[in-house]
């Protein structure tokens, strides 16, 4: 007889919808994750300036400033479907445009603004959808494995990207992006949500005003805003491929994957186990893992230490991500969910966005070793206080 765990680990694929969307989301990250290599690469070759490089977060997070509140109230208001497909032609347009040759500074930075509006609009979306498309005693399973799907993404991208930018160079890899984006429209288009969400009448500001009301929702996304805000060393990885490493193209794909590696590891694990139950005191040691990871990093001289300090942050970060998930998931009523997965990505965005500008001038005033291992430490002491000030996630228990 078969193990009961191990069936429920696979419930959510019964939905064919949940099929689409889970491929539509691979995809989507491959193409982000592979474009995110090749505009760092190109930048950097062209500059030589770790401002540039923190400079990306700004095209990347000002969509999210600007829209996220509009996309939420949109997401709860209006065809979900329809959305996340418009949403994705701008994807398609910016993709197009890269192949084309576009290669200014400026140019570059516009396409990853075109990019970061669709992410606005399409992430409240795909987690407001998750219910809509599998049933409840699914959704659990359905949440980890997105994560999965999502993060094994995150391998793909980086590596395949770096293979490329040392055989063929940047355009073969603006090529395969494009190809990307256009499979991840068809599959937006593909997928039926049969489920009609509730619509009630509120502001854009609704997902704001639940958020400050529930405790513990706002204490696990705060702890997820400050601790990766401080803790992220992704914008700063061409720089220790090519001067502290002393490596090249191919090197700077494997460190962008090793995240990926040690988040799809601990996802599938997670899959295959039984629910945490103490949920909060295990997001906070995940957080703290995070921590101690990266600041391992950042004093490494070691490709193959740096690749498996790099790892650990990825499965720390899973662990993060999940639980995150599903307590907004769980304790977000429908007819708000759009809105308040709308401020959730806000909170994601400032955290990888900023997380990069915070990087990048730290990094031009005290160097990259100082800002790496100084954001790792930074995190654990954001987790020490969120453990102190938040009796909430402290306690939390699923």
């Amino acid at each position: 007889m078969r193990d009961p765990v191990s069936l429920d680990a696979y419930a959510a694929f019964r939905s064919r919808d949940f099929r689409l969307l889970l491929t539509a989301t691979g995809l989507s990250n491959i193409g982000i994750q592979m474009l995110s290599v090749a505009i760092s690469w190109d930048l950097y070759n062209q500059t030589h300036s770790a401002r540039v490089l923190g400079a990306v977060g700004f095209a990347q997070v000002a969509p999210s400033f600007a829209f996220a509140l509009f996309a939420g109230h949109v997401a709860d208001r209006y065809n979900r479907r329809l959305i996340m497909v418009l949403a994705q032609c701008l994807t398609v347009t910016a993709a197009l445009l890269l192949v084309s040759g576009v290669r200014g500074v400026a140019w570059m930075y516009f396409c990853l603004f075109l990019n970061a509006v669709t992410r606005t609009f399409q992430m409240p979306i795909r987690g407001a959808a998750l219910p809509d498309i599998v049933p409840p005693e699914a959704l659990s399973n359905a949440i980890t494995w997105n994560a999965t799907v999502f993060e094994t993404a995150n391998i793909g991208g980086p590596a395949l990207a770096g293979i490329l930018l040392a055989m063929s160079g940047s355009r073969v890899v603006y090529m395969v992006q494009a190809i990307c984006a256009l499979v991840v429209l068809l599959c937006f288009a593909g997928i039926d949500m049969r489920r009609k969400h509730e619509v009630q009448s509120g502001s854009a500001l609704e997902g704001i005003r639940f958020i400050r009301d529930n405790k513990l929702i706002l204490s696990a996304v705060s702890l997820d805003l400050f601790a990766y805000l401080f803790g992220g060393a992704t914008a700063l990885l061409p720089i220790y491929a090519v001067d502290i490493l002393h490596a090249g193209p191919r090197a700077l794909g494997w460190l962008r994957a090793a995240p990926s590696m040690g988040a799809v590891l601990m996802a599938v694990t997670m899959a295959h186990s039984p629910k945490i139950r103490k949920a909060g005191p295990v997001m906070l040691w995940a957080v703290a893992g995070f921590g101690l990871a990266t600041i391992g990093f950042g004093l490494s001289r070691s490709i193959w230490l740096s690749c498996a300090m790099l790892a650990l942050t990825g499965a720390f970060d899973n662990i993060s991500v999940v639980l995150r998930q599903s307590v907004l998931q769980t304790k977000t009523p429908d007819f708000v969910r759009g809105r308040v997965m709308a401020v959730n990505s806000i909170f994601i965005n400032c955290s990888n966005s900023l997380g990069a500008v915070e990087s990048g001038w730290t990094a031009a005033w005290f160097g990259p070793v100082l800002s790496v291992a100084g954001g790792g430490a930074a995190a654990i002491v954001v987790v020490a206080l969120c453990a102190l000030l938040s009796p909430a996630l402290r306690s939390w228990e699923q």
